[in-house]
Parts: structure tokens; sequence; C-alpha cells
């Protein structure tokens, strides 16, 4: 008879056990789907960040063009720092 019993558990048993890790297994779904959601969001930040910095870089390397123009750079020279072009008598050539 106690044979009979432990019989009768023993699927009882397994499907509580069954349950049991269906249950474990849906809970591991859920944070998994919440990590992954988590980390996209992150990853659409930290996208639209890089995007404001290569905004930015592109706006200081036309900066920098413009400020680093030949037609600039001599206009600051001969207004600001009163500098001239040398006279054509005064240039040598250097040979080797």
């Amino acid at each position: 008879m106690l044979r009979q019993r432990e019989e009768s558990r023993a699927p009882l048993l397994l499907a509580l056990g069954a349950a049991g890790l269906v249950l474990v297994s849906a809970f591991g779904v859920i944070f998994s789907s919440h990590a992954c959601r988590e980390l996209y969001a992150q990853l659409q930040d930290l996208e639209a960040g890089q995007w404001h910095l290569q905004e930015d870089y592109s706006r200081l390397l036309l900066e920098e063009s413009t400020w680093a123009s030949h037609h600039r750079v001599e206009k600051v020279a001969t207004t600001e720092l009163s500098m001239l072009p040398p006279a054509v008598e005064s240039l040598q050539v250097v040979t080797q």
C-alpha cells in the first residue's frame, strides 16, 4: 500500500516540478526582455549623443577652415599686424 501511494505521488511531483521549471523559465524570459529593452534605450541615447558630437565636430572643422583660410590670414597679417610682403629686391634664393 505504501508503494502504491509513492507511485501515485510520482506524477504529481513530476507535474509540480515541470510547473516550477515553466515558472522559472517565464521569469527568465521577462527578465531578459526587460534587460534587452533597457539596453536598447541606452543604445539609442548613446547614438543620439554620438550624432550631436559629430555635428559639433563638423561645425568645429568648418570654423577651423574658416579661421585658417589664406585670405583671412593675409587680411589679419596686413590689418592687425601691419605686415607687408617682402620686397622683391630683398628675396634670396638658397641652393644646396
